[in-house]
């Protein structure tokens, strides 16, 4: 492009770099910054909620700050010491308050840790410019920063080292050891990590997805992709009041309501009422909770009143699904449509050809039209739909999610993405009639905008109605990307004994995912090169003796595990995945007890590592997509350079 006078960007950038020097300055920044290795990339997947789990498990970098103690200290302290020193830096008020209470915090004691600290600070700072470490040090270490900055410095020569042994003896000396090693702690877990990637399902089953979510928005480099479940509570953000009815149905059969009321403020004590006048002599053996843990709402934990919700919910749940399924016929999902085939009599319902009897059939609340919500019915969902719309904490995260997230990612060379790319039995993408017959990465394309319609439309609107039913179609609809089923068997397991009927046909994507053909086809459909290109995928958790790494390495499955639920099947917490200079690593977890243990036994995640993909020489940023943004600046600068000498930009 050529660039002249009158040109605006070239105004805008000169008004940057005002002199020619100042431009040769930049050129050569930019130059060394692309030698630089490539920055360390985090992935996680499912956390489901799992607050604690997560928070450690971010504080670690899947084991990269233990990596980095080893290397430098493997041979100069123990094991035990060793340990000390990572719980040191995940929990450092924890375990300053800890070293108190044993009289363990000497001078001696702040003069050794400080100076380790500032070791691995050195170490994990290296690959970035000073400025971006500057950066980190300023949100991080806060008043600090500039001490810490000091500290780290490169300078090995006697002077240097006694003005470094002057500033941590004064430290000490003056009570600010403490906060120099929360500074310390708090920007080598920031610089270890150079990008988060969340690939998705951040909420439900585990208690407080809304403290992950607080957590999340602290981060200064991270990308998010949604998942089923994340997009079920962006519909209730938006005032869906199936995918409310949905949400409290799904955190009421986990007994998880800190989140909705502590989390979020939104008061269930309507609800309450209603399940307690409408199915006070109802029989709710179907309905109580699997939760061990009530939490702290009202009813002090009581069962039954959860029962009683959890009818009353779910009752509203079905039938709003029967309205939005008449609503949009496109979503092919008529075959879900049950309230309307049970016989109230005999408590019997026909589903795919076959009878079954239904564990309860005492519904009170079904009218002559199945799927009409009574009077009461809409007075709960009404204030519920108000309550979710009004939650400051839900619609500030929500927007968040909007912001920082997407239904896929391209980065780096890797296709990120929650579900799935629906597929055809024959190994072809499968055309949805809910997108409009679209497919691959339009289909991908148009249920994003959808999403986004879904709530930013104007209120009242045609189009944000329809956007809110998108939402729940994500979550639960037939062949969903999101999904990825035929259907979600919520009714069959409330109210069928027989499991057969429980079964939730995958999409076809997951046969043919051992595929490197299919995989390579993906790819190339969102642009990516058959070779140095994988997919990301989270959703479905790797069962006990299945192999994550999928079609010859080019698919990594990475759900997270951190939901206690999926233990059994897994048989692990989990799985991660680091991408860093010399390459993809994926590790597998065992599971975390708990914060507590963490810090009171120096307990860890316990890892193993897959390297599957390793670099013989380690990838600079000069491959990596900021790479390329970066070269494209280096081209602009030098064309302002060309101006300058011309004489054309003053």
């Amino acid at each position: 492009m050529s660039y002249t006078s009158d040109n605006k960007y070239l105004l805008e950038l000169a008004r940057q770099f005002p002199t020619r020097e100042a431009v040769c300055g930049e050129i050569i920044r930019l130059n060394a910054i692309l030698n630089l290795p490539k920055g360390t990339e985090h992935f996680l997947s499912d956390l489901h909620g799992e607050w604690e789990a997560f928070s450690h498990i971010r504080r670690n970098a899947s084991g990269v700050i233990r990596h980095k103690i080893n290397l430098l200290f493997g041979e100069k302290i123990d094991e035990n010491e060793q340990t000390e020193l990572a719980s040191l830096i995940y929990y450092p008020d924890e375990k300053l308050e800890e070293a108190r209470e044993k009289a363990k915090n000497t001078p001696e004691w702040y003069r050794e840790n400080i100076s380790r600290l500032l070791e691995i600070c050195r170490l994990v700072g290296s690959k970035y410019t000073r400025a971006i470490v500057r950066e980190h040090l300023s949100e991080k270490a806060g008043e600090f920063a500039y001490i810490i900055e000091e500290l780290i410095a490169d300078g090995d020569d006697e002077k240097k080292a006694v003005y470094c042994e002057s500033i941590i003896k004064t430290s000490i000396r003056i009570g600010a050891a403490d906060d120099v090693i929360i500074a310390l702690a708090s920007a080598i877990k920031s610089l270890v990590i150079d990008h988060l990637h969340i690939v998705g399902d951040i909420f439900d089953r585990g208690p407080r997805a809304d403290l992950i979510l607080d957590e999340l928005m602290k981060e200064r480099s991270i990308d998010v992709q949604w998942g089923n479940h994340d997009v079920l509570w962006m519909g209730a953000a938006a005032g869906s009041r199936l995918c409310i009815a949905t949400v409290l149905n799904n955190s009421i059969t986990y007994k998880n309501l800190d989140v909705i009321e502590i989390g979020y403020g939104i008061s269930l004590r309507p609800l309450a009422l209603f399940a307690e006048e409408v199915y006070a002599g109802s029989d709710i053996s179907a309905f109580l909770p699997k939760g061990e843990s009530g939490g702290n709402f009202f009813g002090g934990g009581d069962d039954s009143l959860v029962a009683r919700m959890h009818k009353a919910i779910s009752v509203i749940q079905f039938k709003l699904e029967g309205q939005a399924i008449k609503r949009n016929p496109s979503f092919d999902m008529k075959s879900r449509l049950l309230l309307e085939r049970v016989d109230k009599n005999s408590g019997k319902l026909i589903l795919d050809g076959k009878e079954y009897k239904l564990r309860d059939k005492d519904f009170p609340t079904l009218l002559s039209d199945p799927y009409e919500l009574t009077e009461q019915e809409r007075e709960v969902m009404a204030y519920l739909k108000v309550a979710f719309m009004r939650s400051e904490k839900l619609s500030r995260q929500v927007r968040f999610l909007y912001e920082k997230g997407t239904m896929y990612t391209v980065y780096n060379n890797n296709l990120l993405y929650h579900g799935c790319i629906p597929m055809t039995d024959e190994g072809e993408f499968q055309t949805l009639g809910a997108a409009g017959g679209r497919k691959g990465k339009e289909l991908m394309d148009y249920c994003d905008k959808m999403a986004r319609s879904g709530f930013f439309s104007k209120e009242g609107s045609a189009e944000r109605q329809a956007g809110k039913d998108f939402l729940w179609f994500l979550w639960c609809g037939k062949d969903s990307p999101l999904c990825a089923r035929k259907k979600i068997a919520t009714f069959e397991r409330l109210l069928i004994d027989d499991k057969e009927s429980w079964v939730e046909p995958k999409n076809a994507y997951y046969k043919s995912w051992d595929s490197k053909e299919i995989a390579v086809k993906i790819l190339a459909e969102f642009g990516l090169p058959p070779i140095g290109s994988h997919i990301i995928n989270g959703h479905i958790p790797v069962n006990k003796g299945e192999n994550p790494i999928k079609a010859g390495g080019k698919i990594v499955v990475i759900d997270g595990g951190f939901c206690k639920a999926y233990h059994g099947a897994t048989g692990i917490g989990g799985y991660t995945l680091i991408y860093n200079a010399e390459g993809l690593r994926l590790l597998a977890h065992e599971p975390f007890t708990s914060k507590a243990e963490a810090i009171k036994n120096n307990a860890d995640i316990i890892s193993s590592t897959t390297i599957f993909e390793s670099k013989a020489d380690r990838l600079r940023i000069r491959e990596t997509d900021a790479g390329d943004r970066i070269r494209e600046k280096i081209a602009d600068l030098m064309l302002l350079m060309k101006e300058y000498e011309s004489g054309n930009v003053k």
